[in-house]
């Protein structure tokens, strides 16, 4: 296959567009961007777009913890005709709480019985997402379908009273990561007038010169940046005077800690987004009461326990999820691996008492601290289906894989061994068949915040 074009990655591009791209990538403060990507875009795909964010923006959360909403009946028997997973399965069951649950492991195993006979090959894109528990995984999505995520985190911009601006000439979003190797790459947003959007790495070696990181966020002066609370430790520790108008955090955890010590520096609103790559934004903090308000319309939410059982709203159990606007994965009854307590305040559904993915550094044998990206990446050949790693107060690392890939243990110790350099390193088989957390750590400092 051939190397994509730039008509291939912006078929609808416009003067002020390519002004952007050469803007962003040939400023002197520039980082070495490793990618190329692009919205991919069709000029037919944009009023679809707009009917569609014109839609979600205004449509309410229209269901009650435990009472499926009238959609998923006819939700179901689709999955059920079109998707081979759920077909192998025979005719669709006539109650939501009668379909087994799926996990990310249903989906790494085989992504493709998941992805509807009815959405055409042509346009499918796939990433891979390394996540910060559970397996690695190939994420099936569609042009139409990143670009949709906008529409929801303009609905969690908008119960903070921020509409966007950016338009043509502005650089609209500014994505940051923290790790020795990252995608990064510029795009434009035809939906948003052509304004710039930005993928960049703040590890210095992404950097001719590690004081460019300031200067190049300078000069683009993004209306929002997004991150995750290892990129944003970085963030605070440069010279920038951006003054981003809000500041999303897409992944991990985020600590009070640190999103009170964003909005003193920046003068913000920083929103903390619970967010999948298998779902899209799917709830938004609320400041008041640090509960966790729904953004999706179309996202039925479920509480359940170890086995699946839907739990009475005010128990505490695993985050379960059906719908979505993802057409190109649509999901039935999957399990996040996330744990909360399903309520409502002033009609909506809200999830309570969230606990989710933490950001977790682990320390080198120099001192240095690694993102937990970084073991994903190094340990990115392993067959594991599950593997866990943990450092313990001494700094020695434990790694657990999964049973049917202990013969990999050679491959993983050399791998942990030229990343962490001279630590005490041990291997052992994980026991149990639930779902493990992935990275875990007794070193004070190994949570960002």
């Amino acid at each position: 296959m051939s190397e994509p074009t730039d008509a291939d990655r912006y078929p609808t591009l416009a003067e002020a567009g390519r002004a952007m791209l050469i803007r962003m990538t040939e400023h002197p403060a520039a980082p070495v961007y490793r990618n190329r990507s692009g919205n991919r875009l069709l000029r037919e795909d944009l009023d679809g777009l707009a009917a569609f964010e014109a839609e979600m923006l205004a449509a309410p959360i229209g269901w009650r913890p435990g009472t499926p909403p009238d959609w998923i009946t006819p939700f179901l028997a689709e999955a059920y005709a079109q998707i081979p997973h759920f077909r192998a399965r025979g005719p669709a069951p006539r109650r939501l709480a009668d379909v087994p649950t799926t996990s990310r492991g249903d989906l790494a195993r085989d992504i493709a019985s998941f992805v509807p006979d009815t959405v055409p090959i042509e346009r499918l894109i796939n990433f891979r997402t390394t996540g910060t528990t559970g397996h690695p995984l190939l994420i099936a999505s569609h042009p139409v379908v990143a670009a949709r995520y906008l529409t929801f985190h303009k609905r969690a911009l908008a119960r903070f009273g921020i509409t966007l601006r950016a338009g043509t000439g502005d650089v609209g979003v500014v994505l940051l990561g923290h790790q020795r190797r990252c995608f990064t790459y510029v795009s434009v947003t035809p939906t948003m007038d052509e304004a710039g959007l930005a993928k960049i790495n703040l590890h210095p070696d992404d950097w001719r010169d590690p004081a460019d990181r300031a200067r190049y966020l300078d000069a683009l002066a993004p209306e929002v940046v997004a991150g995750d609370p290892i990129s944003f430790a970085t963030l605070l520790d440069l010279p920038v005077t951006i003054q981003p108008r809000a500041i999303l955090s897409v992944a991990m955890m985020l600590t009070d800690g640190m999103r009170n010590r964003l909005e003193k520096r920046f003068g913000c609103p920083v929103l903390d987004l619970y967010s999948m790559n298998e779902v899209g934004p799917i709830a938004v903090t609320d400041r008041g009461t640090g509960d966790r308000v729904l953004l999706q319309p179309y996202l039925y939410v479920e509480i359940v326990d170890d086995v699946g059982r839907a739990l009475p709203p005010g128990a505490r159990g695993e985050v379960c999820v059906t719908g979505g606007f993802n057409f190109c994965l649509p999901l039935v009854r999957y399990r996040t691996g996330d744990t909360a307590i399903l309520g409502s305040a002033n009609g909506e559904p809200l999830l309570r008492d969230f606990s989710g993915r933490r950001a977790i550094r682990f320390r080198t044998a120099t001192g240095a601290w690694l993102n937990n990206i970084d073991v994903s990446h190094a340990l990115t050949a392993l067959s594991a289906a599950q593997f866990a790693l943990h450092q313990d107060a001494t700094g020695a690392l434990v790694l657990a894989l999964s049973s049917d890939a202990m013969a990999d243990a050679p491959v993983a110790e050399a791998a942990l061994a030229k990343l962490m350099g001279d630590i005490s390193i041990s291997i052992v088989a994980i026991t149990s068949d639930d779902k493990v957390l992935q990275y875990t750590s007794d070193l004070p400092g190994s949570t960002t915040g």
